[in-house]
């Protein structure tokens, strides 16, 4: 299901980080949407972000969407990161989750470390037509600035975002202007962190 090739895109600063235009086929990308438009979605509001969220490991799915969390898939994720990222020890994968933002949320700068527990994250992009105008631009910054923007993408149907969890990794999500925005969210940890 998700296919992870060379990235389109890698950089080393302010934080490692690679992307992919496409990394789920239109038609695969077509059907996760259509069921994540109907998914469990729970409100969850922190300190810098409100937005709609479930774990793909602690709820049922549907035959059709078992391949987003089976072995084959999260373990061929993990060995790609791994060997993109020059990790030295296999990563272990710590969750799969789905993000839903709706018009008026954002999620402000943050860096997502939390020590050792979370290493790499990859993103899988959902979102069927998305244009700028609809907001909810993926930005990478060099600080915990939200002046200091070194990079801005819009969220394609399909597309990949992958980087390295560490102090460093500052980046947000523009307010979405309409529409509702959906992303995977593969969460792994490197052993030897």
């Amino acid at each position: 299901m998700i296919s992870l090739s060379a990235p389109d895109f890698a950089e080393n600063q302010p934080f490692p980080h690679c992307g992919w235009d496409q990394v789920l086929p239109v038609s695969e990308a077509d059907a996760v949407l259509d069921w994540l438009e109907r998914a469990p979605w729970q409100l969850r509001v922190e300190s810098f972000y409100e937005q709609h969220e479930f774990s793909l490991l602690s709820n049922s799915l549907p035959t059709e969407m078992a391949a987003l969390t089976s072995p084959d898939t999260t373990g061929g994720l993990a060995s790609h990161l791994q060997d993109l990222f020059e990790v030295d020890s296999p990563l272990t994968l710590v969750d799969v989750s789905a993000h839903r933002l709706s018009a008026g949320q954002t999620i402000r700068v943050h860096n997502d470390f939390l020590g050792t527990e979370e290493t790499h994250r990859l993103l899988v992009q959902l979102n069927r037509g998305w244009t700028i105008n609809n907001g909810g631009l993926l930005m990478v910054f060099g600080s915990d600035s939200a002046e200091d923007v070194r990079d801005a993408m819009l969220p394609n149907h399909g597309s990949g975002f992958a980087f390295e969890i560490s102090s460093n990794s500052f980046h947000a999500v523009s307010t979405i202007n309409s529409g509702e925005r959906y992303t995977l969210v593969y969460t792994f940890r490197s052993n030897v962190a």
